[in-house]
């Protein structure tokens, strides 16, 4: 399990620069992907297509994406969740149950996670940071 920060994103600042450099490193990794606008770690991510197109972007072979419809939420929260744990090891933080019952996610929740997914992908190879 991860503890503190996402490694290297700490680098800068404090908490607010944390969040604002992964907040922009989704938002890249998500660009032109089809019904997905990351503006925050909250609303933007609760269809589940977020998620799935941030997996994608690492992923391309694990599912079709345009496939993918908005509506399909705990589909979507299902596949990108066990995407994650199996191709990136991540931990399953999330439940889908949680994601799909509220309406609007957490957003401690939902940045908690993916600093996580973070911290694995880069431990796999796939996140490329500066050294120190």
């Amino acid at each position: 399990a991860a503890t503190g920060p996402a490694p290297h994103l700490r680098r800068v600042g404090g908490t607010a620069t944390v969040k604002a450099m992964l907040l922009e490193w989704c938002r890249a990794r998500t660009r032109g992907y089809q019904h997905v606008d990351v503006q925050n770690f909250s609303g933007s991510w609760g269809s589940g297509l977020a998620f799935c197109a941030l997996l994608h972007s690492f992923f391309p072979d694990a599912f079709d994406y345009g496939s993918l419809e908005p509506g399909a939420r705990r589909h979507n929260f299902t596949l990108a969740f066990a995407t994650a744990e199996e191709r990136a090891g991540c931990a399953p933080l999330l439940e889908v149950e949680d994601m799909v019952r509220l309406p609007v996610p957490d957003a401690k929740c939902v940045y908690t996670y993916l600093q996580e997914l973070y911290r694995c992908l880069v431990a796999k190879g796939l996140v490329k940071t500066k050294k120190r």
